[in-house]
């Protein structure tokens, strides 16, 4: 008989990808600050946006991060901009991919958009610098 309190098979896949993605550290802090109020949002997110979106083979973790960090800059949604910055040790993306991302949301989503991408992007690269060197 199946347990309706254990978690799906999207929401497992969704755990592995956005582990993947963002790595242990993040994800357990993360899940350390759960609480009753955002439970559900956490769950949706992680079946969505990891278990669906995210693990969908058509676009590569590379590509995906691609476009993530080019959409996050265009809306000014910064922490999640540093966040998917940061993710890039992990998915493949390279500073010049997210640098020509980052052109093309200069050219359609406006250039203070862009800018201010970039000085969040410079900043998580210094200190992904600091944390190799260390």
């Amino acid at each position: 008989m199946n347990d309706p309190t254990a978690p799906s098979e999207r929401y497992l896949q969704g755990m592995a990808t956005r582990r993947a993605v963002l790595g242990d550290g993040h994800v357990d802090r993360a899940q350390q600050a759960v609480t009753d109020f955002d439970q559900p949002f956490q769950e949706l997110i992680t079946e969505a946006a990891w278990g669906h979106v995210w693990s969908r083979p058509t676009l590569s973790r590379r590509e995906r991060s691609i476009v993530t960090i080019a959409l996050l800059a265009a809306l000014g949604q910064d922490d999640e901009v540093a966040m998917h910055v940061r993710a890039t040790r992990n998915t493949g993306a390279t500073r010049d991919d997210i640098c020509e991302a980052l052109l093309h949301v200069a050219i359609y989503a406006g250039v203070p958009a862009a800018n201010h991408a970039i000085k969040i992007a410079k900043q998580v690269f210094e200190q992904m610098d600091a944390e190799k060197a260390a």
